[in-house]
């Protein structure tokens, strides 16, 4: 093989690597920001806008500079060592096995994880090449992955069970228990900021120096992070809270940061209903030509209007046709673009769900919307985090694919570089992913599980957090999509009714982990199968 070969190859891993890294946007992302959507404390228009920041900023901005060649070291990369070419044509399968199943899963609303995904299309394309034993079949490799199946949901539920009850029986079922959530906001304004900052520098961020800092390093810089904004919080949130909740003062978002200084605003008086039928008289009389003063409904008609004014010329009629049919194709563009942000993922009012949410207790609404602001945070960190990390489940397969084209080599360290290029379209990739078919695995995960307000929301996501990082320093293997779904269970649980809970769609979610491997496996290697034994003129 000479530099520059095989260029079809290339060209099409990109498009593949375009849509693996759609299909994480639509599932991966998705699932993170569920239980922040169904509980609302986001809208879906909200979560996306905030999304596609901290998605596309974490992979552009701390997104590895290298992958591994062959991830998970499921598969000895020296193997292909003399045939570069069948690295980059194994690479390109594994792509189009993990891109075909992530997109299908999406679509049925399973949560799986693309991690697991691209590790089976790269088990399928090694047995295609050089048989089963060619696999690690043992705990360093396969078996490992199917112990996460198990690990990760029960490890986040326990984790999460921690967090929320003491929450339930100390703040939301406490006669006061607005009171006692404004006091007790510093404090996980703290734990939060603690678990986070720690997450995004231990966990999330491999493409810069901070991953190489000791953990004790790491502790005390994220000590003192949660420190200053938890005093933030006593200082100023909680301030704002008590005029904005209690007082109920119509006060924004921006004037935390100057809430000593901002004077009593009392809150707007309620909108009068307008008189229905003297709208239909002016809207009437509108249409009919009149001249209206639609404060005094009064109309007068036009004695000096031509009746022929409203004649217009072919010209001017080809000109309106003609600006008819572009506005119409505006707004189809603007439909279509804006289609999977305009749906309805909270499921409240599913006659399917109703006695599933009926099971679970129900808190006070006031006190419930002091987590709010505790889960959008837990969900911008882990999201940001999440762009560092998983992007390169995209990026790796194509900077192999890249390298080699561009080498005629098989690095034998089993690392390639990741190209800035490569970084921001699969962070841009993402982004499109959550938009536009995001909302399938929302609408199954957060809500068609079990019921989810802020503080239900808020504990599932830093518990996810909490077992993620802890995990992954002791050597338990994890993945992030089984945690969210264990700790959104166990919340479920903590309502002390098993009906409380969508059975079905638990079992759903478990089956879509187990057929995860197997199916882009097998879409990966009988790709590989028939691309590597196609006549030469092909390869």
């Amino acid at each position: 093989m000479e530099p520059h070969d095989f260029t079809w190859i290339f060209a099409v891993g990109i498009i593949s690597s375009i849509c693996d890294a759609f299909g994480i946007g639509a599932n991966d992302v998705a699932n993170s920001f569920a239980s922040s959507v169904s509980s609302g404390s986001l809208t879906l228009l909200q979560a996306c806008i905030i999304a596609c920041f901290t998605e596309f900023l974490g992979a552009f901005l701390l997104g590895s500079s290298t992958s591994e060649t062959i991830k998970g070291g499921i598969l000895s990369v020296e193997r292909f060592v003399d045939r570069p070419e069948l690295l980059m044509l194994g690479m390109l399968c594994a792509l189009v096995g993990s891109a075909s199943w992530v997109l299908f899963a999406s679509k049925k609303g399973m949560p799986v994880s693309t991690t697991h995904s691209i590790i089976g299309a790269i088990i399928g394309v090694g047995i295609a090449a050089f048989g089963g034993g060619a696999i690690q079949w043992g705990y360093s490799g396969v078996a490992k992955i199917i112990t996460s199946w198990f690990v990760s949901p029960i490890a986040a539920g326990i984790v999460t069970a921690i967090i929320y009850l003491p929450t339930r029986f100390f703040v939301l079922e406490s006669p006061n228990s607005l009171e006692r959530g404004i006091k007790a906001i510093p404090i996980y304004f703290f734990v939060t900021s603690l678990i986070g900052s720690f997450y995004i520098i231990y966990k999330g961020a491999p493409g810069t120096d901070a991953s190489s800092l000791s953990v004790g390093a790491i502790i005390g810089i994220c000590f003192g992070v949660a420190t200053g904004i938890s005093a933030f919080s006593w200082f100023f949130f909680v301030k704002w809270l008590r005029r904005r909740v209690v007082g109920k003062e119509n006060i924004r978002w921006y004037h935390i940061f100057v809430i000593h200084f901002v004077k009593y605003r009392p809150s707007p008086p309620p909108t009068p209903i307008a008189d229905s039928s003297t709208d239909m008289e002016v809207t009437g009389a509108i249409e009919d030509g009149s001249n209206c003063d639609a404060k005094l409904g009064v109309c007068v008609k036009n004695a000096d209007q031509d009746p022929n004014d409203d004649v217009e010329s072919p010209e001017e009629q080809k000109d309106t046709s003609l600006a008819s049919k572009l506005l119409g194709l505006m707004h189809k563009i603007k439909y279509y673009a804006l289609r999977g942000v305009r749906k309805d993922v909270r499921n409240l009012d599913n006659k399917d769900l109703a006695n599933v949410h009926d099971a679970a207790k129900k808190f006070d609404d006031d006190t419930e919307y002091l987590f709010s602001f505790l889960q959008v945070i837990t969900a911008c960190l882990a999201s940001f985090s999440h762009g560092s990390n998983d992007v390169a489940n995209a990026a790796g397969p194509i900077s192999s694919i890249y390298d080699i084209w561009k080498t005629a080599r098989v690095d034998v360290s089993g690392t390639a570089p990741v190209p800035t290029w490569v970084l921001a379209m699969a962070g841009a990739a993402i982004d499109l992913g959550l938009i536009t078919y995001g909302y399938h695995v929302m609408r199954r995960l957060g809500n068609g599980v079990t019921y989810l307000s802020p503080s239900r929301g808020f504990s599932a996501e830093l518990g996810t957090s909490l077992t993620v990082l802890t995990a992954s320093k002791i050597g338990l293997p994890v993945s992030t999509t089984h945690c969210i779904t264990g700790a959104i269970t166990a919340i479920g649980l903590c309502n002390g009714n098993f009906r409380a809970l969508n059975w079905k769609m638990l079992a759903w979610c478990f089956m879509s982990w187990i057929f995860t491997l197997p199916i882009a496996g097998l879409i990966g290697g009988l790709l590989f199968a028939f691309g590597s034994n196609a006549p030469t003129r092909f390869l």
